[in-house]
């Protein structure tokens, strides 16, 4: 039977990644949506990079754009490394770049320029990687880089209060607008939660995989999910995205 799985925020943790498909029994038959920041935490962004292009080539996929894919996508373009991402992960994932060539960096451009900023299935759930502010929905958005940085849908859903109806006047009217809503980008561990999250019809799969959590894909039509091992133990040696006061490196090359 064909599922539909959602995927958490990555952030360069490939062997997190590797565990959950064998864990929730991943098959060609599965369509996989990805939630986006793929990259930028642990050290296996470009692994994880390719990994996905060649997936692609064997199921159906679909790739949202997280706030990091888009500073490594500019960065992959222009040159652009503002200190900002390189001490938010940029820099581990500068560096899992080190030894490709300039012809597939250009080949994993090309797979950052297709992802997409949201998609809504045939059930009328929406896929965003942060959320949206407009009341008339993603595809009225002012700023488009809402899709990747906001967060007051989250929090409008978190703040909620329970005892309030779909038909009251006081419900937020972008609630309305699709039968779930499935985001990343704010990690549960905010709530001080390890698994997913779900307030009002949003569902919060980002439970903290950059930095002491794990890594999450959900069956969406059942709720059952299956979880990685926690990052930090499965990359000791490394820092993810947990914060320190060292001063990003430079970079090793430019395209």
């Amino acid at each position: 039977m064909k599922r539909t799985l959602a995927i958490g925020d990555i952030h360069g943790g490939f062997k997190a990644l590797k565990q959950v498909f064998e864990k929730a029994k991943v098959t060609e038959n599965d369509r996989l949506i990805f939630l986006g920041d793929y990259v930028d935490g642990w050290s296996e962004s470009s692994q994880i990079i390719q990994f996905l292009i060649e997936l692609s080539e064997k199921q159906e996929c679909i790739f949202i754009k997280g706030n990091h894919d888009a500073w490594t996508e500019d960065w992959l373009s222009f040159e652009s490394a503002p200190d900002v991402w390189l001490f938010n992960g940029g820099q581990s994932t500068v560096d899992s770049y080190c030894d490709y060539s300039l012809e597939d960096m250009e080949i994993h451009l090309e797979f950052f320029q297709r992802m997409k900023n949201y998609y809504v299935d045939e059930e009328k759930r929406l896929f965003i990687h942060a959320g949206y502010s407009s009341m008339h929905g993603p595809e009225q958005e002012v700023y488009s880089s809402n899709y990747r940085w906001d967060r007051t849908l989250w929090e409008t859903a978190v703040a909620m209060d329970k005892k309030l109806e779909k038909n009251s006047e006081l419900y937020p009217k972008r609630l309305l607008l699709y039968k779930e809503i499935f985001i990343g980008h704010t990690p549960t561990l905010h709530l001080g939660i390890k698994e997913p999250i779900n307030k009002a019809n949003v569902w919060n799969l980002d439970t903290g995989a950059a930095f002491t959590g794990a890594l999450t894909i959900m069956n969406v039509d059942t709720k059952e999910f299956w979880q990685s091992d926690l990052l930090p133990s499965l990359y000791p040696d490394e820092k993810g995205r947990n914060k320190d006061n060292v001063r990003p490196k430079l970079l090793k090359f430019k395209i």
